[in-house]
């Protein structure tokens, strides 16, 4: 398995951790994307073992199976663990309109090779298989993941009310398919927001 630095919480003695880098150019694509430059490789040891791996914010821990053909593009917090068979690179968006606005940035990541990846979702995980040229509109820091045959554009709140009094921002993600996508309930960032006025400001 390997894992992000941090993100083991417990496992059997039989468990063998080696910090790994993958080569400079690994660490920069993850310096660049969020994650941490090293990562944790854990290996059984003369027979099966045991490793548990916790999400740092409350939410659920999605299992999903990469394969040629069936790559994911994730938010760049969504990464906790993965067989070592599945590859983690950076994935850029490609709109500049997308990347400043849609809320999960310029820099994604991508999952590609073989293997289960297991993503760190905030709040509860909802999926929805797109047909192609099929959209679904979604509020900015939503998407957890999306297949890498989807297209992420962003789009105006139509009206001026809409956009200054709705509640909603500005700038909303609109995601086509063909593909799936995976959405998350509770983006760290909205609850944050919620609770900024109930903390003491001293």
């Amino acid at each position: 398995m390997i894992a992000e630095s941090g993100a083991m919480s417990w496992m059997t003695p039989n468990m063998k951790m080696e910090t790994v880098s993958g080569g400079l150019g690994k660490m920069f694509g993850r310096m660049v994307s969020g994650e941490t430059l090293f990562q944790n490789r854990y290996t059984a040891q003369g027979g099966n073992g045991m490793i548990t791996f916790a999400s740092s914010f409350p939410g659920s821990i999605r299992p999903v199976s990469i394969s040629p053909g069936n790559e994911l593009v994730i938010q760049k917090s969504a990464f906790l663990a993965s067989e070592a068979g599945v590859q983690l690179s950076v994935f850029f968006q490609k709109k500049f309109g997308s990347g400043l606005f849609g809320g999960e940035g310029f820099i994604m990541q991508k999952l590609s090779g073989n293997g289960m990846v297991f993503l760190e979702i905030d709040g509860y995980a909802v999926e929805y298989d797109l047909e192609a040229g099929q959209q679904m509109v979604i509020d900015t820091g939503y998407v957890a993941a999306m297949s890498v045959t989807c297209k992420m554009d962003i789009q105006t709140v139509p009206g001026v009310k809409n956009a200054l009094f709705g509640g909603e921002g500005i700038f909303n993600t609109v995601v086509t398919g063909p593909g799936k996508i995976v959405l998350q309930t509770m983006p760290i960032n909205t609850v944050a927001s919620a609770i900024r006025p109930f903390i003491p400001t001293s």
